[in-house]
């Protein structure tokens, strides 16, 4: 948003220096964006006045003429078509930096005849296009004075950079009443008089999309004379980068950078019959002011009909841009004036879904000033009488103003509760009086925010206006550490987190960071039913593909996988650690450690002929346990069960589990949802819950335990049972260490076998011990009792003797 200081101080009475309000704008939370300031980039150029002019002795299209300077009269080759003795122009002497040219002058000879600096033109000085000859003065100007007086261009320029909640600063008379609220002056008041018409419009006006425009006035001004507007009112809009056009389209730009009031002028000439707003339908056509054609429009649309039926009568798309051939021109005698309100969320769709971008719609989206329709249809009616010249009839009227009154409840005390900061009441009030709100009611206070404030709908949002205009400067600097707070930000969750992911990427994964959504479709086939679907469903996602949230990390790694693979690494380990979503309420979320492996468990070598195996369900859960042990977990306790979710292959895969808490998933993923990913062959996977993990307790003393080695050497033993073949290896594993829990410190299966020998519905499965001697050295007769009672109680506990 630009303006200059001089069109500022049309709203605000104020001696602040420039300063002083750039560095308040930023603290009221109008970030000041930039400051130009003109006249330095003009204090070389000054008026001089021209002697004499001779011709060139070496060039025909060339004069060298006399030039009389504030301080010096100096010789100047030109070439200017209107140059000649008596005129005053501007002069730029050596050394100075013309920005239309983009060159520093240097004193040079043209053609043999020297040459000291140049007389410029306008597109050199860069104020207009124009450069067909130098710029000529009227009258008679002092010799010296600088360039930025007699132009105007003294005016510093001012851009702030609006947050989109702050509409009513969109036009500078909302700057303004901020600055004056904040001390910097007093807000002027403004002419609202209302302008009493002479005659009624035969152009009517009906509203059937009352939803999308609630409110449209119109009025008929006849006889109006289009033109230039005055000097003063084109370098307003100049200074701002804005170019004039013609009286009329002047004012509808004035009004939008004045009061963010857009409104629109149509040729009434080129109007058929009556106006009527209405939805479009989606098969019309716009020859817009833009110089683009849309064809079609948007469906749905807020358009602006009148009786003609090419294009269905479409003239315009109301709040973001009017028609090119119902537009006011040079030769425009009558016009219709429009100033309507339009719904904010239609107007952001339409520009959206047709990739309009206008000053109109910039400012209807955000939402304009409902109120100040009538108010703003009065005061270009004034201009355009006042240029243009004119009769104007009585304001049609369709619709009325939207219902936006409503009361906050708000007690003064709350700023102090909220922002920290005690802000004596009458202060409060006080600011929030100059800023436009209306205030009744005694402790707790109604509060009424003004009709320009649509953003403001709590006493929070009150609370901010207070302290934006105090200054947040003013706020105490408070340490966020407490006397009695510790310094480690680090939560018990994220230090499981961190050494899980450590552990994985040892074991040789790589870390992934993939989107916390997914497709719907995907998200079912991993754990989401219909009412968790919904609930995680986005209103308004950035794509179809990813618009629920995840409820298991494995189809990102997968798909991530696969896009490897199509680029020729198809042997891939792949991690995250992040969050799942279980559902929308505040639990619902979970934090998981998650891999898969895909392809080939290592790389072909001729070391190892089995080292290119293909990856299988115990990868995943070797891997699910590294990382259980890392972030802390009992892994060595952790029972076995079946129960994987659908997801996983049922005949391998498995769950980690402490009694009824499931620490992780591990196995192979089902073919089915491989196949939904467009995923071939076999992949792996586990997923560990961080949350699941029990935390240990606080032990005195150091964190770890000192570490014990034993002074006697461990041995083992073999046995091969033979167990029905439902037997599984826990049961067979937990029988043999129960034998004796103190020496028994470890036991494995090493080896399975069906076959030759074995009787069917058996199996053979070879267990080996490790036995640890505590306090002296078992002798062979130990030893072997020892064996007997593993013997015995596996054959107990699993019905399965020792094997002959």
């Amino acid at each position: 948003m630009k303006f200059t200081l001089s069109w500022l101080k049309r709203h605000l009475d104020t001696d602040a220096s420039l300063e002083k309000i750039c560095a308040t704008l930023t603290n009221i939370g109008l970030e000041l964006e930039g400051l130009e300031d003109p006249s330095k980039t003009y204090e070389a150029f000054t008026v001089a006045y021209v002697e004499k002019t001779e011709a060139h002795p070496d060039a025909d299209k060339l004069q060298v003429c006399t030039v009389k300077t504030k301080n010096d009269t100096l010789q100047v080759v030109c070439g200017a078509h209107n140059a000649k003795t008596g005129m005053y122009g501007i002069f730029a002497p050596e050394g100075s930096y013309v920005p239309g040219l983009d060159f520093t002058l240097k004193k040079t000879k043209i053609r043999g005849v020297e040459s000291n600096g140049m007389l410029v033109s306008e597109k050199e000085m860069m104020l207009s296009e124009e450069h067909d000859g130098i710029i000529e003065l009227e009258g008679e100007p002092k010799i010296g004075t600088p360039m930025v007086e007699v132009f105007g261009l003294d005016d510093p320029i001012i851009e702030i950079n609006l947050t989109p909640n702050r509409a009513d600063c969109a036009g500078i008379r909302g700057i303004a009443r901020d600055l004056a609220a904040a001390g910097l002056g007093t807000l002027k008041p403004l002419d609202t008089a209302a302008i009493k018409g002479t005659f009624t419009s035969d152009i009517n006006v009906s509203i059937e999309d009352t939803e999308g425009c609630p409110l449209f006035l119109s009025r008929y001004i006849k006889n109006v004379k289009n033109g230039p507007s005055p000097d003063w009112f084109q370098t307003l809009l100049k200074a701002i980068g804005l170019r004039p056009i013609s009286a009329l389209v002047d004012i509808t730009n004035f009004m939008v950078i004045d009061h963010a009031r857009p409104l629109h002028v149509y040729d009434a000439n080129k109007l058929t019959g009556n106006i009527t707003v209405r939805e479009t339908k989606g098969d019309e056509n716009l020859e817009a002011l833009n110089d683009k054609s849309y064809a079609p429009v948007a469906p749905g649309a807020i358009g602006i009909y009148d009786g003609s039926k090419e294009n269905g009568g479409l003239i315009g798309l109301g709040g973001i841009i009017g028609g090119a051939p119902t537009g006011s021109t040079n030769d425009t005698t009558n016009v219709l004036l429009e100033c309507a309100y339009f719904n904010p969320s239609r107007i952001a769709r339409t520009g959206r879904d047709m990739s309009i971008i206008s000053d109109a719609r910039y400012r209807f989206e955000r939402g304009v000033d409902p109120e100040f329709t009538a108010i703003g249809i009065d005061i270009a009616t004034t201009l355009i009488l006042e240029f243009c010249g004119g009769e104007a009839s009585e304001i049609i009227r369709a619709g009325d103003v939207p219902d936006w009154k409503r009361e906050i409840e708000y007690d003064p005390a709350y700023v102090e509760k909220l922002i920290g900061l005690d802000v004596p009441e009458d202060k409060q009030l006080s600011i929030l009086t100059a800023l436009g709100f209306k205030i009744s009611g005694k402790g707790p206070y109604k509060i009424t925010p003004p009709s320009w404030r649509g953003d403001v709908h709590g006493a929070a949002d009150i609370a901010e206006e207070i302290i934006r205009i105090v200054g947040f400067d003013q706020i105490p600097s408070v340490s966020v550490h407490g006397e009695n707070t510790g310094t480690v930000a680090e939560t018990p969750l994220l230090n499981k987190g961190r050494k899980a992911r450590n552990a994985l990427t040892a074991r040789g994964f790589d870390e992934c960071v993939t989107w916390s959504f997914m497709k719907t479709d995907t998200a079912k086939i991993f754990g989401l039913n219909d009412n968790q679907a919904a609930a995680l469903t986005l209103k308004n996602s950035i794509s179809s593909e990813i618009d629920t949230m995840r409820p298991s990390i494995l189809p990102n790694l997968i798909s991530t996988a696969l896009q490897n693979t199509a680029r020729g690494f198809g042997d891939v380990a792949l991690c995250e650690v992040g969050p799942v979503f279980e559902s929308a309420k505040p639990d619902g979320q979970k934090t998981v450690a998650a891999g898969i492996r895909a392809g080939n468990h290592a790389a072909r070598h001729w070391s190892d002929q089995n080292a290119a195996r293909p990856v299988d369900a115990y990868d995943a859960k070797a891997d699910a346990i590294a990382a259980l042990q890392a972030a802390g977990a009992p892994a060595a306790n952790a029972q076995i069960t079946r129960d994987a979710p659908d997801y996983f292959h049922p005949g391998r895969s498995g769950a980690l589990r402490l009694g009824k808490t499931v620490l992780a998933y591990f196995g192979e993923l089902h073919p089915a949802a491989l196949e939904h990913i467009d995923a071939k062959g076999a992949i792996v996977g586990f997923e560990v819950f961080l949350e699941n993990i029990p935390t240990a307790k606080k032990k005195s003393g150091t964190e770890k335990q000192l570490l014990k080695l034993e002074p006697l050497q461990p041995l083992s033993r073999d046995f091969a049972f033979l167990v029905d073949e439902t037997v599984e290896a826990k049961d067979l594993i937990g029988a043999a260490k129960a034998a004796d829990k103190t020496l028994i410190t470890a036991a494995s299966i090493f080896d399975i076998y069906q076959g030759k020998g074995v009787e069917e519905g058996k199996k053979s499965v070879a267990l080996s011990i490790t036995i640890q001697p505590r306090e002296d050295n078992l002798t062979d007769k130990d030893i072997e009792a020892l064996c007997t009672k593993v013997t015995e109680n596996v054959e107990k506990k699993t019905g399965g003797p020792l094997r002959g």
